[in-house]
């Protein structure tokens, strides 16, 4: 018996009706006119509530969630998401004034990267804003510009683990990497900042992202607090804060399932007690973007042109890969997979044929659906990409051929 070919988990974030999605309650038609013209990113509201909400549910009371801005930094929709979660991390100048715009406490926002300019390091200080130290060299810098504006910054220390987090999509830890301090460099550096005046707030410690294996994000925890422990021996304040990163993906392509949260809730639990006795009852802190955003938003193009070669239906758009560059294929795919993509406007019809979604661009890579059964479509109608609210719009070369940039509503 032939195995039927795998495919996307069913869409349940936005509901149908009369054959359309409807994104905020607005049938998407209705929306794309109020909107004005499409290309477009739309977000949902109410989903972004209920994604928080359902992880809280599982989660213990203890654990502190943080949204990581730099997963979709649209200001409208951060100051949503400030009502939602206890902190921000950022990776820019930007994100942090977007951050600060919302009204979250500084104290409750951190900033990482490596080769943050004196700029983003002064702002930061004086705003009082958590900086994880990537480097020995940031720690001096840091130090300098402090002296300068006779302000003691807030530091913690970003720590890249002698460990991995398994089948991430993108690893951050383990080995030679760009982030963090390695971990053996960590009791010095812990013992340099006891002797500067720093207000030392704890570590971070980020192994990867875009996991959906449950059980490789379990072990990570455990090693992370593990290596916490060793760690704030070398301290010089007791580590009030410890963030353990997130690495918590979504389901893109087609065979891939939802992260089983409620296995690593409960793990998070079984951590609680000892981090609570070997360090001093720290603030432990989740740092998630993609899994809480990305489900919430939507790519809208419009299709401009139907056409047939040699037997295959290509549905030309007025979007590609200059919006939504992951979508194509081209950001950080080895093999070309689809994203979940439907016509948004005919979501349930019979009416089904094989066709490729393009954009119109002059290079083969404009690709944003291959050869994916979806429903017969015509000239107007409206081509949505799905999993499209993080790493969407500012991942993507949107001057690439001089095409106008799409806009982005939060609904």
């Amino acid at each position: 018996m032939t195995k039927s070919p795998p495919r996307h988990i069913e869409q349940t974030a936005f509901p149908v009706v009369d054959n359309c999605l409807q994104i905020g309650g607005i049938p998407l038609p209705q929306l794309a006119r109020r909107v004005g013209s499409t290309p477009f990113y739309a977000y949902d509201r109410s989903v972004l509530t209920r994604r928080v909400a359902d992880l809280r549910a599982l989660l213990p009371d203890a654990i502190k969630l943080h949204y990581a801005i730099k997963a979709n930094p649209m200001p409208a929709l951060v100051q949503h998401m400030a009502g939602l979660v206890d902190g921000f991390d950022l990776a820019s100048g930007q994100e942090m004034k977007v951050a600060l715009d919302t009204g979250m406490s500084p104290g409750e926002i951190s900033i990482a990267g490596p080769g943050k300019s004196a700029q983003e390091l002064s702002c930061a200080i004086a705003a009082g804003i958590v900086i994880n130290i990537e480097s020995e060299s940031e720690l001096q810098h840091i130090l300098r510009l402090a002296e300068k504006g006779q302000e003691k910054p807030k530091v913690a220390i970003r720590v890249n683990p002698d460990f991995e987090l398994k089948a991430s999509g993108m690893k951050m830890s383990g080995g030679p990497k760009q982030f963090g301090i390695d971990a053996e460099r960590v009791p010095a550096v812990l013992q340099e900042i006891g002797r500067l005046d720093m207000d030392f707030v704890g570590l971070h410690i980020f192994s990867g992202s875009q996991n959906l294996r449950a059980e490789a994000i379990t072990e990570a925890q455990n090693k992370t607090l593990e290596l916490a422990i060793r760690l704030a021996e070398s301290a010089p304040a007791p580590v009030r804060k410890l963030n353990i990163g997130g690495g918590f993906g979504i389901p893109y392509f087609p065979g891939e399932q939802e992260l089983d949260t409620r296995s690593i809730a409960d793990n998070l639990e079984a951590l609680l007690p000892r981090a609570n006795q070997a360090l001093d009852n720290p603030e432990i802190i989740l740092e998630l973007g993609r899994y809480l955003v990305g489900p919430a938003g939507i790519y809208v193009c419009s299709v401009r042109d139907r056409k047939v070669s040699r037997g295959q239906v290509f549905l030309v758009s007025d979007g590609g890969l200059h919006h939504h560059l992951a979508a194509s294929g081209n950001f950080g795919q080895v093999i070309r997979k689809n994203y979940p993509v439907m016509i948004g406007n005919r979501v349930k019809s019979e009416d089904r044929e094989t066709s490729s979604v393009v954009g119109p661009l002059c290079t083969p890579l404009d690709l944003l659906a291959d050869r994916m059964e979806l429903p017969k479509a015509d000239v107007g109608d409206l081509v949505v990409i799905l999993q499209s609210g993080a790493y969407g719009l500012t991942a993507s070369p949107t001057a690439f051929l001089s095409h106008p940039s799409p806009q982005e509503v939060l609904v």
